[in-house]
């Protein structure tokens, strides 16, 4: 048994997990909001500005900037996207606050986005969008944000947790409020424990429990298994969206599943099968310009007309829009291509549908709370904004917006906060003991698991699911957790033990994938990113609900709860005066 002397104690004021853009964007809010002297802790699972999923961000960020555009055509094409899923309300403020944080962004982070002519900002098409709103720089457009939010954060008195890794959330022992959060510093391997007023959980989901993923490799869906092993409710569970073209480069690189962006099939980018015949047009009206899933879907019908294994997936071409011009519009993927040997501009680039992020999470309000005292979750690792599909452009607008709404709410609510809350010491002890469970088995082939998992999610619970792949799916889930609970890790030596880390990597994400299958077998219907061939139908959008898991103790129970409509109706629009008005064919 761990010792509380084997502990490192810690305590401040407000603990922000994660410096995506929800983090920093929390950061700074919160110095600005909380009252003079309040301590304010980053706390990120690698370096500060140089992990994490939004520096990764391609396309860019949607706001509705007018030239026809508005709030509210972007609040329809995000709820007609999300299929009627999404909670309005907080769609809504994301939508609504894009265009304040877009200002926040270049006028006093220092971005610069790319621009028309006449000096105004560029924005550019993006899939499922009745108008051209994603602002970009270039297509690098996250690595712009980060650089110029870790200027500002940096800049600021904020104590930092770097090479930290967050197992436990800890509450109280009446459980009535969040205590604070366990970590691991990695670089010793001892344990800390930070105290905290508020948490704000931005640690980013990453669904790289599948063979092909984008995230980055620290991305292990860490955030939702500690909210689900404290009790906190989840939704929408099932809806892992895969990017329709992920780079297919063979298995001895990890730049296989990495994005190609989506900007390229907004600009006209073709997709062509095996056949060398364009193909997208047979599955949608909107061809390659349909929204993440239905394209998705379109790319693995025809990898399984074709099944082929000498080519797996598919080909975007682009060289019939001028090879100069994409080298020009595109530099970053033309030279990322060309370090895995492909010529995006000029021939041919093989793609495949790569599991790219979570519509899922932690359910939260409008000001990012959660039923639990103390305790804030922004960006991909809160449920609710995208319904069961995201729209490319609404990701990091999102963490942002909602990352800056949780420093301002953290900020004004530790005004009304006492001391400090004491932990559960039992949870305590009980979570330490656990992450130190594989030091005292014999060592086995994390690797191996890792890749196992990958094939089951891949094959059984990915783009296209049934009822009998998914049982199938629990079913190995089940033999890979209790393998992974008999395989061990030297424990010799803790700083940097990379091999314990992977192996905690593994059992967060077998512990999110049961959720996964598990509410996927619970939407018995068609929605977004969730496609059932055994119930292939989307039901009634006025009767559209969601699915709420959570786990008391060692039972994970899914149900089902009815949307809100709380803006509009299915069958309705709203024009820019904010008036109902019926819309003929809504879908």
């Amino acid at each position: 048994m761990t010792h509380a002397t084997d502990i490192e104690m810690m305590d401040t004021d407000i603990l922000i997990l994660g410096t995506g853009g929800a983090g920093l964007f929390a950061a700074l809010h919160a110095l600005q909001s909380a009252p003079m002297g309040t301590r304010v802790t980053l706390a990120v699972k690698g370096l500060i500005g140089k992990c994490g999923c939004t520096r990764m961000v391609q396309g860019g960020y949607n706001v509705a900037l007018g030239n026809g555009d508005s709030v509210e055509r972007h609040f329809m094409d995000t709820i007609q996207g999300g299929k009627w899923l999404p909670d309005q309300d907080m769609a809504w403020k994301l939508c609504e606050q894009a265009v304040v944080r877009i200002h926040e962004l270049e006028n006093e982070i220092g971005c610069f986005f790319d621009r028309n002519p006449d000096g105004s900002v560029h924005q550019k098409a993006f899939a499922g969008q009745t108008a051209d709103r994603t602002v970009h720089k270039g297509d690098l457009t996250g690595i712009e944000i980060i650089s110029r939010l870790m200027e500002q954060v940096l800049a600021r008195p904020v104590q930092k947790l770097q090479e930290h890794r967050a197992i436990a959330l800890i509450p109280t022992k009446d459980g009535s409020a969040l205590s604070g959060v366990l970590f691991i510093d990695m670089r010793t391997g001892k344990f800390r424990f930070v105290r905290a007023k508020t948490v704000m959980m931005g640690t980013g989901g990453g669904p790289t429990m599948y063979k092909y993923h984008t995230p980055s490799g620290d991305k292990t869906m860490d955030g939702l298994a500690m909210a689900l092993r404290i009790g906190l409710p989840l939704r929408d569970m099932e809806m892992v969206q895969f990017h329709p073209t992920g780079l297919l480069a063979g298995d001895h690189t990890r730049m296989t599943g990495t994005v190609l962006e989506e900007g390229l099939r907004g600009a006209g980018g073709q997709l062509i099968n095996h056949h060398d015949q364009r193909f997208m047009f047979d599955y949608d009206q909107r061809g390659e310009r349909a929204t993440r899933d239905v394209v998705s879907r379109g790319i693995y019908a025809e990898m399984r007309k074709n099944n082929n294994p000498e080519q797996e997936g598919v080909f975007i071409s682009m060289s019939h829009l001028g090879p100069e011009n994409v080298r020009k519009k595109f530099a970053g993927m033309v030279k990322r291509c060309a370090d895995s040997g492909f010529d995006l501009a000029g021939g041919k680039v093989e793609v495949v549908p790569t599991a790219h992020y979570f519509m899922g999470g932690v359910v939260v309000d409008t000001e990012t709370r959660t039923e639990l005292e103390g305790l804030y979750v922004a960006g991909e690792d809160a449920g609710g904004a995208h319904g069961s599909n995201r729209l490319g452009g609404n990701g990091v607008a999102n963490s942002t917006v909602y990352g800056g709404v949780a420093g301002d709410v953290m900020g004004m609510d530790i005004r009304r906060m006492g001391a400090l809350r004491d932990p559960d010491r039992n949870i305590l002890d009980r979570e330490i003991e656990r992450a130190r469970a594989p030091l005292s088995k014999k060592p086995g082939n994390i690797l191996e698991l890792r890749k196992k998992l990958q094939n089951v999610m891949w094959d059984d619970v990915g783009v296209m699911r049934t009822e009998t792949g998914i049982n199938r799916g629990l079913s190995q889930l089940s033999e890979i957790e209790a393998e992974l609970m008999e395989t061990g890790v030297d424990g010799s030596n803790l700083a940097f033990n990379l091999t314990w880390h992977d192996w905690l990597n593994m059992a967060s994400l077998t512990e999110i994938s049961e959720v996964i299958a598990r509410a996927g077998l619970a939407r018995e219907n068609s929605r977004g990113a969730h496609f059932r061939e055994d119930f292939p139908e989307p039901g009634a959008m006025e009767a559209s609900y969601f699915t709420v898991a959570r786990k008391a103790g060692e039972t994970l129970s899914v149900s089902r709860e009815p949307v809100k409509f709380t803006i509009v109706r299915p069958g309705e629009t709203i024009l820019p005066e904010g008036e109902p008005e019926t819309l003929v064919g809504a879908n």
